[in-house]
């Protein structure tokens, strides 16, 4: 049987490469994607750019301060999206099964691929980058290995421009000796607390085994530690299969505190997923929340509705209450926050007086998805923050009188 091998490809800094390549005076120059609101967040910043400490989910304000000479762009996501399918259609030629990850890395299931370059694997990725390359001007990372957690850890080992290996007999050699903060869901509070216990490289771990941990930081993280630690990850590659469910999570670097503060996560959250049904031209009956907590425990609430849903305020408002039904902890932090609406049907029967309500609200968020088509989606605070949503409803408000 032959050996289980993944391919990993990630796109170098891809929407700031995409704007140096488009505009050659920004070639070499610290470039940084973003919101550039005062709440504004890094997308993507140029390896000019990361040689002053800017990252990806850095506060935009917080970039400025670290490089001021840096040009700040909000980005051309429509462009990005067009150059995403056109590397994605590369992808499908080097592997029938292909899983986007996001719109610039995505997983290759390449088991027996490596018999039309004579079993050299190097030789296969290089060809992928090479064709890359030659089609979009653009440089990928790659990573090949048994799994998906070795595969995304190689892509990003030699990065810019990576190429590495990784065979099941490469584990020890190459996995053991990084640090354990490159185990995936290792963040920094997860990181110190296991250098309490005088773990720090992904060996100290794999020699610990899971009975010793499991004593020292539960069940759950132990399990998920000593798997990959040992290079084990069993999970396949996905293509794309009709979605089922559309949703959006996101994982903080420092656990959230408060109930303030993830119903502000949420509320951003339900934006973006509302935003995303309707460019799918989605009704979502089912509203689900995933929470996950600074020990690893996780846990999901879901509601269905007998009306679809599809507005950034009506998800909102689910999500909301389910959060609050769910009483957990505080003081042990939240990890994670995760909604996603499936469910989708066609919308059911609604009085006169509703319709009338629901062609003023699809109006209002018509001009809204406009402007987020154009800008990116987070270009729009979210429904009750922004004076620019005011603006709009108020000019709806006007055209109503009017006729």
């Amino acid at each position: 049987m032959a050996e289980r091998l993944i391919l990993h490809m990630d796109m170098d800094c891809f929407f700031a490469a995409v704007e140096q390549r488009d505009n050659p005076e920004l070639r070499g120059k610290p470039v940084i994607v973003g919101g550039l609101s005062s709440r504004g967040v890094v997308s993507t910043a140029s390896y000019e750019a990361r040689k002053y400490g800017v990252h990806s989910a850095m506060p935009m304000a917080l970039a400025k301060r670290k490089c001021p000479q840096g040009i700040f762009l909000t980005g051309n996501y429509p462009q990005y999206k067009e150059v995403s399918a056109q590397i994605f259609e590369i992808l499908s030629r080097f592997s029938p099964l292909v899983e986007p990850l996001s719109i610039d890395e995505g997983f290759l299931d390449i088991t027996g691929m490596e018999r039309f370059v004579q079993g050299n694997l190097r030789s296969y990725g290089m060809k992928l980058k090479q064709t890359i390359l030659a089609e979009t001007g653009l440089i990928a990372s790659v990573g090949i290995a048994p799994n998906k957690f070795l595969a995304k850890l190689a892509s990003d080992l030699e990065k810019p421009n990576g190429l590495v290996v990784i065979r099941q007999k490469d584990i020890q050699r190459i996995l053991w000796p990084l640090p354990i903060s490159r185990i995936w869901g290792v963040g920094k509070k997860t990181e110190a607390r296991l250098a309490s216990f005088g773990y720090r490289y992904i060996g100290d771990i794999a020699k610990a085994g899971k009975d010793v941990l499991q004593k020292q930081v539960g069940e759950r993280l132990a399990q998920h530690l000593v798997e990959l630690a040992n290079g084990r990850d069993d999970r396949p590659v996905e293509p794309e299969r009709e979605v089922q469910s559309i949703g959006k999570e996101t994982t903080f670097e420092e656990d959230l505190k408060s109930r303030q503060e993830a119903e502000h996560h949420l509320l951003y959250l339900s934006a973006q997923v509302g935003w995303r049904l309707r460019r799918s031209g989605k009704n979502a009956h089912t509203v689900q929340i995933k929470i996950r907590l600074g020990d690893f425990s996780t846990f999901t609430r879901q509601k269905t509705l007998s009306d679809a849903i599809c507005y950034d305020e009506d998800i909102f408002k689910e999500v909301k209450d389910l959060f609050r039904a769910f009483a957990f902890p505080y003081g042990s932090g939240i990890r994670l926050l995760g909604v996603s609406c499936s469910g989708f049907d066609a919308p059911s029967e609604i009085s006169l007086f509703e319709m009338e309500n629901k062609q003023k609200k699809e109006r209002l968020y018509t001009a809204i998805d406009k402007i987020k088509a154009r800008f990116g989606e987070d270009k729009i605070a979210h429904l009750g923050e922004s004076k620019v949503l005011k603006k709009i409803e108020s000019s709806l408000d006007e055209n109503d009188e009017r006729h």
